[in-house]
Parts: structure tokens; C-alpha cells; sequence
């Protein structure tokens, strides 16, 4: 199993935004969906229930899948679930 290493500016914007690590290593190590980004980067995501705010959320997480662990290059939470969520019938 890889491991998780999470960069100094995804922990700066995990705080910056309230995301609890664990909620963090959770979506990381087990998505909902895993969304092609480009430039060797993909994005993983899962519906959350967001503590601070109360309303369903969608917590994303830009990842670098290397061979040795997965890189987190940052992770922000949206209420925009519909704008990124992408249905069975896309590829």
C-alpha cells in the first residue's frame, strides 16, 4: 500500500479551510470518484457532511499518483456538488 504525503501548501489550505486530516486521509485513501486533472495530476473526491458548516459538501483533492505514495498538492471543499460531480453515463 502507498503512502500519503500531504505538501506544506495543501496543510497551509487545509487549515486555511477547515479540513480535517482525517477527513482528508479518508477521501484519499478511498473516493468516490477519481477525476482525470492533467499535468500527471488527478483530482479525488467524495460527498462529505461538513462539520463547520453544516450542509453537504464535496471535498476534492488534487493528487500526484507516484510510485511511492500519493502526493496531495492541495484539497478545497465546494457546495457545488452538481458542477463537479460527474454522473454514471460521463466518461
Amino acid at each position: 500500500m502507498r503512502g500519503l504525503v500531504i505538501s506544506e501548501h495543501a496543510r497551509f489550505e487545509m487549515e486555511r479551510r477547515q479540513i480535517a486530516e482525517e477527513m482528508l486521509r479518508q477521501v484519499a485513501l478511498a473516493p468516490e470518484q477519481v477525476v482525470s486533472f492533467g499535468k500527471g495530476r488527478v483530482i479525488y473526491q467524495s460527498q462529505i457532511a461538513d462539520r463547520a458548516s453544516g450542509k453537504k459538501m464535496l471535498l476534492r483533492i488534487v493528487v500526484e499518483e507516484r510510485q511511492d505514495a500519493l502526493f496531495v498538492v492541495t484539497a478545497y471543499k465546494t457546495s457545488k456538488i452538481g458542477k463537479y460531480w460527474q454522473s454514471e453515463s460521463e466518461p
